[in-house]
């Protein structure tokens, strides 16, 4: 026992002996080949461009399904992901909705996306019932570019 335990200490001080030892040898000579290289303009991506496009592409009509109701709808992210937002749906499709209460599975309404200020903003989530002081939509809320950026929220 005494003989493996004196070997395991030998071949420890053999092996940190010989790890700690470097040889030095020759430096290492690179050859480096001359290429040409093409620099590509960097194409510089407009956050605020990149929201319109994205905001653009939000479908312009929900179809109502079973158990939905405006405030649900409205609260979708491809719709406004805000709910006090509701009453913009349901000004631009009065002709289609006589209560605001009563939507019906099938009715296809229409999903302003221009077309209204902030006021009309504003106007809509004090309807809905939006507390007095939170009367501007969230930073999450799918609004139009230049409105969101009126407000100072990033893109």
């Amino acid at each position: 026992m005494k003989k493996l335990i004196l070997l395991a200490i030998a071949l420890c001080l053999v092996f940190a002996w010989g790890c700690a030892k470097k040889v030095q040898t020759e430096p290492e000579v690179v050859v480096v080949e001359e290429k040409e290289i093409i620099v590509e303009e960097e194409v510089v991506v407009d956050p605020m461009q990149v929201y319109k496009a994205e905001y653009d592409s939000l479908p312009a009509t929900h179809t109502v399904t079973k158990g939905e109701c405006l405030w649900w709808i409205s609260e979708y992210k491809h719709v406004y992901n805000d709910p006090f937002m509701w009453p913009l749906i349901y000004k631009a499709n009065r002709d289609k909705i006589s209560n605001p209460d009563m939507i019906y599975p099938g009715q296809q309404f229409d999903v302003p996306r221009y077309g209204f200020d902030m006021e009309d903003v504003k106007a809509s989530r004090k309807e809905a019932g939006a507390p007095w002081k939170a009367l501007e939509p969230g930073q999450d809320a799918m609004i139009p570019a230049e409105m969101r950026a009126a407000l100072g929220f990033s893109f």
